[in-house]
């Protein structure tokens, strides 16, 4: 796979910025969390040598089929697959025998063919079946959900992973048109999405320009369907601990959420927010440092205008410390 086949039309976020950081090694071994339709990866095996390996995993199966139609084309036995959320990608690396890896990429959020396809029930723009599962083989769909939830969890949600300050009236109207409407309601991505406007629009004093009223339930329901948080929190802790030292951790985030999680992670474990002796004011003795921050990145405003979805990224990046690196030591 080289760089140029990626998946026709998708313009990965903070490319060239990406493998950078990543620092790759023509024998280097490396882990890519989300394959998407192939940008990073092209780009990660475009600058391996013959003794480079590079393993991905993506829980969307239609991104996991994209890969192996590739691979039946023809391939690359330097590349590998894997059908996996984060949290698994210890077990991913354990089947295929890799102990470590040189570095490991996380692209946050939804991918823009998920968004694109209405089947898949992320977009409020194009009317769709409201399924928002990254995996549709796994767990329940949004509108089986919503079924499923009381008011009191579904403004929970809303509030929480969305943002929404009209969480609460929009949960009201939610579960009334389940209440109401039976089985046949909020079946569609363009019903839920008028019924949150209408509700978000009768209480703004002053609509927000360029920014769809559903935004924010929309994220929120599918953060909370897919678990991505937690699944971000687990990711990131399996990914340390398969780190060679030196070994990068790169992360793209695309909101505040994943993006504190991905902030706070670093910090902890390169030691910012350790304990420290409150007289010296040095990490108190014992603090084992895994970590070294190396900064952020923010995309610039030509990049912004070549792809508007990179308005939100942030991308952070980290290195693997030796192992036992402990300070007060």
């Amino acid at each position: 796979m080289s760089e140029a086949q990626g998946e026709p039309g998708h313009l990965p976020v903070l490319l060239e910025e990406t493998i950078a950081a990543l620092a790759i090694r023509p024998d280097g071994v490396y882990l890519d969390c989300t394959f998407g339709r192939g940008g990073h990866s092209a780009a990660i095996l475009g600058r391996l040598g013959a003794a480079g390996r590079l393993v991905a995993i993506d829980r969307d199966p239609q991104a996991v089929a994209a890969a192996k139609r590739w691979l039946e084309r023809g391939g690359d036995g330097r590349f590998s697959i894997a059908h996996a959320r984060f949290s698994r990608l210890g077990d991913v690396l354990d089947e295929l025998e890799v102990a470590a890896v040189d570095g490991v990429l996380f692209d946050l959020g939804v991918s823009s063919p998920q968004l694109d396809e209405p089947s898949r029930g992320f977009s409020f723009r194009d009317d769709g079946p409201l399924d928002m599962r990254m995996d549709p083989t796994q767990g329940m769909s949004a509108s089986e959900w919503l079924h499923n939830a009381s008011e009191q969890e579904i403004a929970e949600v809303v509030r929480t992973y969305g943002q929404e300050r009209f969480a609460v009236p929009i949960a009201k109207a939610i579960a009334a048109r389940c209440r109401d409407g039976g089985g046949s309601a909020l079946q569609t991505t363009g019903e839920l999405a008028r019924l949150v406007a209408g509700v978000v629009r009768r209480r703004q004093k002053r609509p927000e320009v360029g920014k769809d009223p559903a935004t924010r339930t929309f994220q929120a329901l599918r953060i909370f369907v897919n678990q991505e948080l937690e699944e971000l929190a687990r990711g990131l802790e399996a990914a340390l601990a398969r780190l060679r030292p030196a070994g990068r951790l790169v992360v793209i985030s695309f909101h505040s959420l994943e993006d504190r999680i991905v902030k706070q992670f670093i910090a902890r474990e390169s030691g910012r927010t350790a304990p420290r002796d409150p007289v010296r004011g040095t990490l108190a003795h014992g603090v084992r440092l895994r970590l070294r921050a190396l900064g952020r990145v923010l995309p610039d405003d030509a990049q912004v205008a070549a792809n508007p979805r990179a308005r939100s990224a942030v991308l952070r990046i980290a290195e693997r410390l030796s192992e036992g690196a402990e300070a007060g030591a």
